[in-house]
């Protein structure tokens, strides 16, 4: 027997089955051997005296009042009886499982799992066991015409079989020896059954180690890969020019702006490929470090890509670069550009002609040729997973990369999501900037909001964006939509101001004509869904008002507050909402303490964990069965040592380590 056959080679699974069980993911016993529990019920058996109100728990005693059945509406009905434990007589409620009546005998000992409710000295029954033996008892996911009991049979059966004991060990003895680890077959079995608390803790440990090492491992080969010398082209930039080119910005560079942009010139000017990752929060400047970047690797005599998520923002990136550089032939290349206009664009990006090209992700797409492309800035990606990152660095003359991203990203998650990448940050805001003044106010207070938007209109000529979570009305949701809030706002303001609204459904041209009309001051106000969340630039506006924001997180609640801010002026924050949880109310309060994007990214994750923040499968975060990159940061720190241990050995593929950990692995397996 071996682990990759089908379930139906168990007793009492049939072909029809087997196939509920694809609903789990399971078909192949390895399948079910490695479906691990998310959590663990503690069927410890306690002291009435012990128990606190509320506490969910196990009482165990003796039967001193015989079972009754009540019965009470349509299929609703109470088992009652009473079981006495040091001299406590303690009353057992269990609702609409009237089959246990024939179960419970006077005089028998039994435990009840339930809730405790100290003012009626009583238990609401849960779970009702003949006997305790498992102190732990495993809870899956499961899905529907699947039960718990059903699931635990299986593995309970797969287990006494003796299955586990085929899985093959996938971590050497060197490694176990050295984090005093399990070995694999006794952590699975643990995980399952676990005999009691500290062999649980000891299987959990094992498991979550093994798999941040596999996650570690592909990174850190990527890493290795990428930071070989050799690999990446020499780009000889000018100093002189470069230098000429700051002095006549309007504005000096910040000391953090500065050694950022050290950093990527002494990558582009070695021989390896850059691979780099530049966080700045909201307003820090992470535009002109791109563009100095991009004005280098010219005086090179490479061309430069700068590749953005929508078509405003690569309009927007082509006007600030052409104020900034005039004399620099460049080139916009959007998705919507078609036949011949596409075709001498493309002619003037193989040919050399333009050294600056900017566009959508339509810059990495097959049919774009590049004459001698020597950097590629990918600006808001931090959706970019692994893989695409790798295609990324492939594309022409392997050309150096420089990721950019205003989402603050907390060391935890930058060493798990961006581990192939070095790390630089922009922590400073450029002279003059004043921080955005945030405030929290309840639904009740919005006319009073309203009215101190009209004034700061009528009296200072400021610009406001209001944002609402929804397009249009959902009867599931108690929620303001953007199409109601435009017409609510447009009557309360009256006809001389002008209300606009931007949204996600949208066409593109449309969006275009109300975001130009918003730039060019012809729009006082735009109401608008998340869409302007990432890189509008309009120093006007001044005032950023969002609805129901309880319905954002910190980061998205962050990023939209930076849409504002960008001038000289002072500029606002009103966050409107009613939060209805703790977390929400924290949320709330929290955005109007700080502005730092770090601290708030930080809290965000405690919050929501990083799955909510990024969307895991956009940003090329793994799911991890158990292991939490959050609670299990240490573990990570320890993989990620083991893995850059193996692979930065100049013979690794004979390392030891190496050898013994990919047992079933391939190289071009892990780097896929």
């Amino acid at each position: 027997m071996n682990l990759h056959q089908p379930l139906t080679v168990l007793a009492g699974v049939g072909p029809k089955s087997a196939e509920k069980w694809t609903r789990l993911g399971i078909q192949t016993l390895q399948d079910l051997i490695l479906y691990f529990p998310f959590r663990y019920e503690d069927f410890k058996n306690k002291s009435v005296f012990d128990l606190e109100d509320g506490e969910k728990a196990v009482l165990s005693g003796q039967v001193v009042r015989p079972a009754s059945v009540q019965y009470y509406g349509y299929k609703r009905n109470r088992v009652r009886f009473s079981i006495q434990q040091d001299q406590v007589v303690i009353g057992v409620n269990f609702f609409n499982q009237s089959y246990l009546a024939d179960k419970i005998q006077m005089g028998a000992t039994v435990a009840v799992y339930g809730k405790w409710d100290q003012a009626k000295n009583s238990l609401t029954g849960m779970k009702f066991l003949t006997q305790i033996d498992q102190e732990l008892q495993p809870v899956y996911h499961v899905a529907q015409g699947i039960s718990q009991a059903s699931l635990v049979k299986l593995i309970r059966q797969a287990i006494d079989e003796g299955l586990h004991h085929l899985l093959e060990e996938n971590l050497p003895q060197t490694l176990r020896n050295r984090y005093r680890l399990l070995d694999r077959v006794r952590a699975v079995e643990y995980m399952h059954f676990p005999p009691d608390l500290a062999s649980y803790k000891q299987a959990l440990r094992r498991i979550k180690f093994e798999e941040l090492l596999y996650f570690q491992l592909p990174l850190q080969l990527l890493k290795r890969e990428q930071g070989q010398a050799g690999e990446g082209e020499i780009l000889a930039y000018s100093p002189d020019l470069l230098a000429q080119a700051k002095d006549q910005l309007p504005f000096s560079l910040t000391q953090a702006q500065e050694k950022v942009l050290q950093d990527i010139l002494a990558d582009m000017a070695s021989d390896r490929q850059m691979s780099r990752l530049l966080q700045g929060d909201v307003g820090s400047g992470k535009t002109i470090v791109a563009a100095l970047a991009m004005y280098a690797t010219f005086t090179a005599g490479y061309q430069a890509a700068l590749m953005v998520p929508t078509e405003i923002l690569a309009e927007q990136h082509l006007e600030s670069l052409n104020q900034l550089f005039p004399d620099v032939p460049k080139v916009l290349l959007k998705g919507s550009q078609t036949g011949a206009v596409r075709r001498e664009i493309l002619e003037q990006i193989a040919s050399g002609q333009v050294a600056f090209v900017i566009g959508t992700h339509a810059l990495i797409q097959e049919g774009v040729t590049y004459q001698r492309l020597g950097l590629i800035i990918v600006d808001e990606q931090h959706r970019f997973g692994v893989k695409q990152r790798r295609a990324l660095r492939e594309k022409g003359l392997r050309p150096d990369v420089l990721m950019m991203t205003a989402t603050p990203i907390p060391r935890t998650l930058a060493i798990t999501a961006y581990g192939d990448l070095d790390v630089s940050v922009i922590d400073q805001l450029p002279a003059g900037r004043k921080p955005i003044i945030t405030r929290w106010v309840k639904h009740e207070q919005q006319d009073q909001v309203y009215s101190w938007l009209k004034e700061e209109i009528g009296k200072k000529g400021a610009q406001a964006y209001v944002i609402s979570p929804l397009i249009e009305e959902s009867e599931a949701l108690d929620l303001k939509n953007a199409q109601d809030l435009q017409a609510e706002l447009q009557t309360f303001l009256g006809q001389e101001i002008q209300v606009g609204l931007l949204h996600g459904r949208m066409k593109a041209a449309e969006k275009d004509q109300v975001m130009n009309q918003f730039k060019a001051g012809e729009l006082n106000v735009l109401v608008s869904t998340t869409v302007i969340e990432v890189g509008v630039n309009v120093p006007n506006a001044s005032i950023m008002i969002i609805v129901d924001a309880d319905r954002f997180g910190l980061s998205q609640l962050h990023q939209l507050r930076g849409r504002v801010g960008r001038g000289s002026i002072q500029s606002y924050a009103v966050l409107i909402a009613n939060p209805k949880t703790e977390t929400g109310k924290s949320r709330m309060k929290i955005m109007t303490e700080t502005t730092d994007g770090f601290r708030l990214a930080e809290e965000d994750l405690k919050m929501r964990g990083s799955g909510e923040i990024f969307g895991t499968r956009q940003s090329g975060l793994p799911e991890f069965q158990v292991a939490d990159i959050l609670e299990d940061f240490p573990i990570l720190e320890e993989a990620r040592k083991v893995a850059q241990e193996i692979v930065q050995d100049p013979d690794w593929r004979t390392n030891p380590l190496w050898q013994e950990i990919t047992w079933n692995l391939k190289e071009e397996s892990l780097l896929d």
